[in-house]
Formats: structure tokens, sequence, C-alpha cells
């Protein structure tokens, strides 16, 4: 029944459009126009935050299609067993409802600005050393991990929270989901942080190092990016501008002990202050050197931190930081094969932006006292800080390295 209903088209804009968005009175014939405004009020709290407001609209876009289209009921109406059977269909959505790539929503047509037909509520991915070794994208393998799972839960929770609060609904039906192992499932461990072995991480930074003597103009700037990555723990967020925050020259500053410190945005739009180290700052003195600015900044220093390579102001695309990343990657991974490191070069193809972070914290928290890394990396817990911790894991690897299975005569 489900794969019978036509696709649908997205509802919501980007984050500084959607305050401002109006919606066609054809869409009351399917949808609760009352709903999508209550979504709409809802998703505009989260200017603070793009990559939130981004998730929060995902998830929320798919409920209000699905109970529109499938369940054909307002959200004030759904019950326990909804969210459940919404639940289900989002692991096993209709053919028609996944895509290959994410166009942009809407587009401008004859002065309009409409909804993008190509647009999927969900979207089929491949890891990145699949897609190398030439696997296609079949909308038949589409899942949920387990990650997203978890995800839908938190935010599905936190909106009927809101619709509760407002008296639009009358509870929040994911609260009363007691079993939601049925669909989430826990774990004995932790998960193993995704980081660079010690190997790969010298390869990168060494290619960046290459990249940047052979082409100035270019990798400069990607020398800088990984560095900054890796030895401020940043997020790629936190180093794009954007709507909250703008990373400036300034953003380092030196206290009166003449400790150098740089100021950002994170997570949560909490601002923090990261310890600077020697190396950083001298990775910023070349930066600064080759951008034709003073070796320092001074407090009076509002250059963007990271200059658009053509024409004026900052870089605002974290794809853009992504696609100068994963450029160091491919070269580091083409060198490590090159010199017969083919596994560290086949693990590297499944690295990440935030393999970087991952990679400075467990580096660190081996030689820094945690509570300093915790509070350089913006963790709201010591517990999170300890997952980095991996000499228990060593050690228990070391214990069993022995075992023996039977007795040799």
């Amino acid at each position: 029944m489900a794969n019978a209903v036509s696709t649908p088209l997205p509802l919501f804009d980007s984050l500084d459009r959607i305050s401002q968005q109006r919606y066609p009175t054809e869409l009351a014939a399917s949808y609760s126009l009352e709903d999508i405004q209550k979504a709409t009020d809802f998703l505009a709290s989260y200017k603070g935050s793009t990559g939130t407001f981004n998730s929060y609209r995902r998830e929320i876009e798919r409920l209000l299609h699905w109970s529109a289209l499938i369940a054909k009921k307002s959200l004030s109406e759904l019950k326990r067993e909804d969210i459940v059977e919404f639940v289900a269909f989002c692991q096993k959505p209709p053919l028609t409802w996944i895509g290959y790539s994410k166009p942009a929503r809407f587009i401008e047509c004859e002065g309009k600005r409409i909804p993008n037909p190509e647009w999927r509520p969900f979207v089929v991915t491949v890891s990145k050393a699949a897609r190398r070794r030439g696997a296609e994208l079949d909308t038949k393998e589409f899942r949920l991990s387990q990650g997203s799972l978890r995800e839908l839960f938190a935010i599905l929770s936190s909106f009927f929270n809101y619709l509760v609060q407002e008296e639009y609904a009358p509870i929040n039906p994911v609260a009363l989901i007691r079993q939601k192992s049925q669909f989430i499932r826990s774990f004995q461990s932790q998960s193993k942080i995704r980081r660079l072995s010690e190997l790969q991480w010298q390869y990168v930074i060494e290619t960046a190092r290459k990249l940047a003597e052979q082409d100035a103009d270019n990798h400069e700037r990607t020398l800088f990016i990984m560095s900054a990555l890796y030895a401020m723990y940043l997020r790629v967020s936190e180093l794009a501008a954007s709507q909250r925050w703008m990373p400036k020259m300034n953003d380092f500053a030196r206290d009166s002990d003449n400790n150098w410190w740089f100021t950002t945005v994170g997570k949560g739009n909490k601002e923090r202050q990261i310890a600077v180290s020697e190396t950083m700052l001298e990775a910023l003195k070349r930066w600064r050197k080759h951008l034709g600015l003073s070796l320092l900044p001074s407090a009076a220093d509002y250059t963007p931190l990271l200059p658009r390579t053509k024409g004026q102001g900052p870089i605002t695309s974290t794809n853009y930081i992504r696609k100068i990343v994963q450029f160091c990657f491919d070269s580091a991974i083409l060198q490590l094969q090159q010199d017969g490191f083919h596994e560290e070069a086949e693990l590297l193809n499944e690295a990440t932006v935030h393999w970087l972070r991952h990679t400075g914290i467990s580096d660190d928290v081996k030689i820094r006292p945690r509570e300093h890394v915790r509070d350089d990396a913006g963790h709201s817990s010591g517990a999170i800080t300890d997952r980095y911790i991996d000499v228990e894991l060593r050690e228990r690897h070391l214990s069993a390295r022995k075992k023996i299975i039977f007795e040799e005569n």
C-alpha cells in the first residue's frame, strides 16, 4: 500500500528562509497545515545551530509525510503504536521515497522558489571504501544505522514534548514506547572510536606539508586546516562561518601569562576556549605569513580565519572544507600504497573529517590530564572523554593474545 503513495516533495526550506516560508493552499488536500505550522515554529527555534536544524528538519519532515500520506492522521492523533509503525516504515520506506543524492530542496523557477521534484526524504549511501571498489548505489539496500535510529527517537521525543507544552498534542507517544530495544540494540561496551593510526596520521600531515610546499596558493590552506582539526580537536562546523559564528584571526588571543587560547562556538551553540599548543601556534604563524599578515594577530584583527580563495569574506561551506581534507586523505592513501602499507591505505579509505578530531583527542588523552582534554574538546562530561582512553582495551587484548586452544605434543 505504501509503495502506491506518490513521492512527497520537501516541506521546509533552509534555516535562513523557513521563518518567511509560505505554504501553498493545495497542501491542505493531504496535509494538516496546522501540523506544518507547528513544525515550522519548532524548527525556527533552532537558529543557533545549522547542523541541529538540519537533523530535526529531516526527521520531522519524514514524520509529517508519513502521518499525512500513509497514516492519514494529524500529529495530535498519533499514539504509541503509530510511532512504532512510523519507525518500522523508516527502516524500509517505499523505493520511490529513496534517492541517490542530496539535491537542493528548493529551486528557482520563473522567479519563484519551488520544491525540487528530484528531492527524496531518504537517501541511500555506500561506504567510501565500497565506492572506491566500484560498488553502486541501490535503493533496495537502504538501511537506517543504529545511530540514525537513536537520533530519530531523540528528535521525535523532543518534538512531541514541544507539542504537548504547546497544548497541541495530548501526549508524547514516543515516551510511551517501553521496548525501544526492538529497534535499537544495546552494547556491552562503548563502540570503538574511529580514528587514524599513528602511521596514517604521520602520512596525512606529511602529505599536507608536501602539498603546501609544491602549491602554496592552494595547499597552505590544506596544511592549516589539517593542523587545526587535529591539534585543537575542532569540528568542521567550527571552521566554517555560519549565521551564529564566524571564526576570525582574533579568536586566537594571548592572556596575561603569555599563553595563547582559541575561542570557538561549537555544538549546542556553546562557546569554549581551547589551549593552543606551541606547534599549533607555529601553524598559525605559517598560515598568516602566507596570507601576508603579521605573524600573530592583534585583538583588532577581524580577518576571517579561513578566507575564500576567490572574492571577499570567509569560507561558509563545510562541504568545501571536507573536499580539501578528502584530497589530502586521497594523496596520503596513494603514498601509503606506494610505500607498501596497503592495509593502512585501505583503512584510510574509510576516514572522514571527524576522525581528525577523534585522533587529536585520543593522542592527547594519553599524555594530558583528562579534565584538560575534556574542556578543550568541549565534552559535557569526563565520561565522554574516557571513551578515548584505550589502555584497558590494549591490556585486555594482551591478556588474550597467548590463549591456547590445544597443547601440541
